[in-house]
């Protein structure tokens, strides 16, 4: 029996076979996650707010799959990186990380509106 996944991840600039096919790996059937914020959620890419009496902050979250949160943090920093030509991997990507840099969230912050992004897009 031949098993038919609805991925096409290599197809994005960034994305080869190697990581493809650990994303599928880490994911497995991507039609068990009806949004995208629950594979954000699973990802580990997604805040959780802990409140207390009115006041709260969010945090970052201790379950979920961390070799996906890996995944998808290694996908950001390639995706924003500028190699020795000068030429961003990804523009479109590196320009979104300039602008939350501009709006004043830190390096980590703004990868992680990346790896947001990352997941949007794959599901």
């Amino acid at each position: 029996m031949l098993l038919s996944f609805d991925y096409k991840l290599t197809s994005m600039p960034g994305i080869g076979i190697a990581v493809a096919s650990k994303l599928i790996a880490e994911i497995g059937d991507i039609r068990r996650f009806s949004n995208a914020d629950k594979l954000a959620r699973y990802a580990v890419v997604a805040p959780v707010k802990f409140s207390s009496a009115g006041k709260g902050k969010e945090q970052s979250s201790r379950h979920g799959n961390r070799q996906l949160h890996g995944l998808f943090y290694f996908l950001a920093v390639t995706m924003v990186s500028v190699p020795k030509s000068g030429i961003p991997n990804h523009p479109v990507f590196h320009r979104y990380f300039m602008r939350k840099i501009c709006e004043g969230k830190t390096k980590s912050q703004a990868l992680v509106c990346i790896m947001r992004r990352l997941v949007n897009i794959i599901l």
